[in-house]
């Protein structure tokens, strides 16, 4: 594949260029999100698989931390956590230092589901993709690691390989 070149798109206003983002990311989002709640096990309601998406990338957040990303009671949000710690998709431990505080995290077995479930929505996105011309694929790739480098920065991570090594990867 030759390399792409940024010199075969013309100068772009940077508010454009903004109005691209801002339009086409919500609709790249919403359908990643499809594919991965379509590859769920069904086991799983949408609030709790929505928890093992949070826990990957917020370990050790409290129940109220997750009642309040889930937009839901801290009761409600108990008895998903008890749901999913007796599943084995994830543990709970007294916090360090406040014994009235448990923390969530993850299991091997819940890392593995999701794991699975993305590889599973990433083979779809491959697909559509594979409608694209190379220097298409090759455009797309430039430009996410574009975005991933400059709003990565502002929301605590970095693109692997990125400028800012001391900022932990936004891929997980």
């Amino acid at each position: 594949m030759e390399p792409f070149s940024t010199r075969s798109i013309p100068d772009l206003p940077v508010a454009d260029c903004a109005a691209l983002v801002v339009a086409a990311v919500p609709a790249v989002m919403q359908a990643f999100r499809l594919e991965m709640r379509a590859s769920r096990p069904r086991e799983l309601s949408l609030s709790q698989f929505r928890t093992l998406i949070h826990l990957r990338f917020h370990a050790g957040a409290s129940v109220s931390d997750l009642a309040e990303h889930l937009g839901l009671a801290l009761s409600s949000t108990s008895q998903l956590i008890d749901a999913l710690v007796k599943d084995g998709y994830v543990a709970r431990e007294t916090a360090a230092g406040d014994r009235r505080r448990a923390t969530l995290a993850l299991t091997a077995h819940g890392a593995t589901m999701l794991d699975a479930v993305r590889a599973r929505a990433q083979a779809r996105m491959e697909e559509r993709l594979a409608a694209l011309t190379a220097a298409e694929r090759q455009a797309v790739s430039v430009a996410m690691q574009a975005l991933q480098r400059v709003v990565g920065a502002h929301v605590g991570c970095a693109a692997p390989g990125g400028a800012a090594p001391d900022l932990p990867a936004c891929n997980r």
